[in-house]
């Protein structure tokens, strides 16, 4: 797929990047070749290819999903301008 002038404009307007006149033509060019690449990689047979998160097989390492409160609920609270109990007490926003 070779990009036209036109296009490289309309794209650089988008993008908000200004390009000279001069340099349209080698730049529609350059990303007509990176589009063709693109289309090159799409042909390429990745049925069967496990995803891959590195380049070395590693596992990586998890901690258990648990909800806490931290384990020091008095030192939280002490940055409440008006704490009941253990929470948080907030405007009223909704009659």
């Amino acid at each position: 797929m070779a990009l036209d002038e036109a296009t490289v404009r309309k794209i650089a307007k988008l993008a908000r990047i200004k390009v000279p006149e001069n340099e349209v033509p080698t730049l529609a060019e350059e990303l007509s070749k990176i589009i063709e690449w693109i289309e090159q990689l799409n042909e390429v047979d990745t049925e069967n290819v496990t995803p891959m998160t590195s380049m070395a097989e590693m596992v990586m390492p998890k901690r258990a999903d648990k909800v806490t409160d931290g384990n020091y609920p008095d030192r939280v609270l002490s940055n409440a301008p008006n704490p009941e109990g253990p929470f948080y007490t907030v405007p009223k926003v909704i009659e």
